[in-house]
């Protein structure tokens, strides 16, 4: 049995199918549309989103200006990934992202663990997602006086906790105000006038709303896809190149000053939530059979992506800790402050609108990934032949894009959107991990036919054993800033960093005793301590999530599967 949990798919096979107009064995049907500038815009159009408008203020609070050390980290360990991505998608020039390349590199399990496990990333990340933008279109309806009844706008969880919160407030004589309380009396509002139907009814109607036409958008075509998400990139930028331009002028160096008042540990601690300001560079990957040509382009629209949007964030945080005290960026619209402070209220409302279109434009990207992940695992037999179904006149995956559809709409009426950003977080990081780990294994296989682009080898035997130790040095010669990699790692609540440096350590012989190639292995390394950063709560309901997902494959998948039945 464990010979078939880990039998693997020929690159050779699925390159000869490709050609001859088939995935994986099965008519695709997929237009080949997408070009180097395509691919880039959908890039920067999956990682500029709500991460940009809400979370670059809460890790500026936390780390001061040296935040842009924060940014160039995450976006370090985004760039090794992505470069292990383009050789996976120049070799692999397949739909799949890295549920192919885990099927290619580490076999059947692990194919479907991470199938299942970019389900997380794809498709509950865009509830998060789909939430944000609600938040930020409501806000502008009441700028324009059509204001939509609170308890249509929000989750029961946010307006209960908002509804007690109202009220500590009040029973302790603190006097509300209208902006410093509004996420408070929003809440309160919407918890007191619900329709009581045996329970408070509190949905968020716009966010179904917005799923349901970002859904209708990715069934009816690729090409269509890909003009709306170049406008959005476009119309997005220009609003940002706006804010750096004007933020500029405003900027007073003063407030730079110390650049790292909290140190490293201040840094660092907002290190998984800006991590999410950079997913979606990936999704690019699953676009791979409607590309004129994946091999050559693939690679260009990952790295490019990645690098036009590190370059931002880093620009943007420091314009913004320049025009305020870093202490007060600790809002939920930073970018709106920034100049409500200085006065520039009709600054607001432009990026307001900037916020709406940038996040549907991360909707977009994603629901268009989710169905096409599950075409693929469709094909091999993981999954019902129903997912691989091809829209006959619009040539997209019809029931899967439906259902993602489903899957992502019906959540957002009522899910919390705390729960599933952490959980889009490790996910994410998980199969970044899996991927770099698949270069390692990759390179090592001797039938690999050879690609057009290829992680450049850096002999890793001796300079990743020298980095562990000059680490460990550091820990113990520096209490003050280190002590945050290693304190409290054995307790219950922390036992993910110890893991980390368990794993970082084995990584270290297996360097030492087989030559790794330097890229890949600092790309695991990076990505597992961004995964220790997440709480051990956040760990068990990732592994839960994992354990259902290897429920299904056992009961379904694994005799279904087509390389089973090709060996029976």
């Amino acid at each position: 049995m464990a010979n078939q949990l880990f039998r693997k798919k020929s690159i050779t096979n699925i390159l000869r199918e490709a050609q001859a107009g088939q995935g994986d064995g099965h008519s695709t049907g997929l237009k080949r549309v997408l070009g180097v500038r395509d691919l880039t815009f959908f890039g920067v159009a999956a990682i500029i989103g709500a991460g940009i408008f809400t979370s670059i203020g809460k890790a500026a609070y936390d780390g001061g200006p040296g935040v842009v050390f924060l940014y160039a980290f995450t976006a370090i360990a985004c760039g090794f990934a992505a470069l292990c991505y383009a050789q996976f998608a120049s070799t692999v020039p397949v739909s799949g992202s890295a549920y192919t390349y885990s099927y290619v590199a580490f076999g059947e399990i692990f194919a479907w663990i991470i199938g299942w496990d970019l389900l997380m990333e794809y498709a509950i990340g865009n509830i998060y997602v789909a939430g944000s933008w609600s938040d930020y279109f409501t806000g502008l309806m009441d700028k324009i006086g059509w204001h939509i009844p609170d308890w249509m706008t929000m989750d029961s969880v946010s307006a209960k906790a908002g509804f007690n919160a109202y009220n500590d407030l009040v029973a302790q004589g603190v006097a509300i105000d209208p902006v410093k309380h509004a996420t408070e009396i929003s809440q309160h509002s919407a918890w007191l006038n619900a329709p009581d139907i045996g329970f408070r009814l509190i949905f968020d109607l716009p966010a179904f709303l917005i799923v349901v036409l970002i859904t209708y958008i990715v069934f009816v075509g690729i090409r269509e896809s890909r003009s709306i998400s170049n406008i959005m990139v476009i119309i997005k930028l220009a609003v940002i190149f706006l804010v750096i331009v004007l933020g500029a002028y405003y900027v007073n160096p003063d407030n730079w000053s110390p650049f790292t008042p909290t140190g490293m540990g201040g840094i660092l601690k907002g290190v998984s939530a800006v991590f999410f300001a950079y997913i979606g560079f990936d999704a690019i990957s699953t676009t791979a059979e409607e590309c004129k040509d994946p091999q050559r382009d693939l690679p260009k629209g990952m790295i490019y992506s990645l690098l036009i949007c590190t370059a931002i964030y880093i620009i943007l945080a420091l314009v913004l800790t320049g025009m305020v005290h870093y202490t007060s960026l600790k809002v939920g619209d930073p970018l709106a402050m920034v100049f409500d402070a200085r006065g520039l209220k009709f600054v607001s409302g432009i990026i307001a609108v900037s916020a709406i279109v940038a996040t549907a434009s991360v909707l977009l990207v994603f629901q268009m990934g989710q169905p096409r992940i599950w075409m693929s695992m469709s094909r091999d037999g993981l999954l019902p032949k129903i997912f691989s179904r091809i829209h006959p006149r619009h040539g997209t995956p019809s029931f899967s894009t439906i259902l993602t559809g489903v899957i992502v709409g019906v959540p957002a009426l009522f899910l919390n959107m705390n729960f599933v950003l952490s959980m889009t977080s490790i996910g994410t990081l998980f199969a970044f991990v899996l991927v770099c780990g698949g270069i390692l294994v990759l390179d090592r296989s001797k039938d690999t036919p050879p690609s057009k682009f290829k992680v450049f080898y850096i002999n890793a035997q001796l300079i990743y054993p020298a980095l562990l130790v000059g680490a460990i040095a550091w820990i113990l010669i520096d209490n003050k800033d280190a002590s945050y990699f290693t304190k409290d790692i054995w307790t219950e609540a922390t036992w993910p960093m110890a893991l980390f440096w368990v794993l970082a350590l084995a990584l270290g012989v297996l360097t030492f005793m087989r030559k790794y190639s330097l890229i890949p292995v600092l790309g695991v390394v990076s990505c597992l301590y961004l995964m220790a950063q997440e709480t051990h709560t956040v760990w068990m309901r990732f592994l839960i999530w994992l354990v259902v997902g290897l429920t299904i494959y056992f009961l379904y998948s694994y005799s279904n599967s087509k390389l089973a039945k090709e060996k029976t």
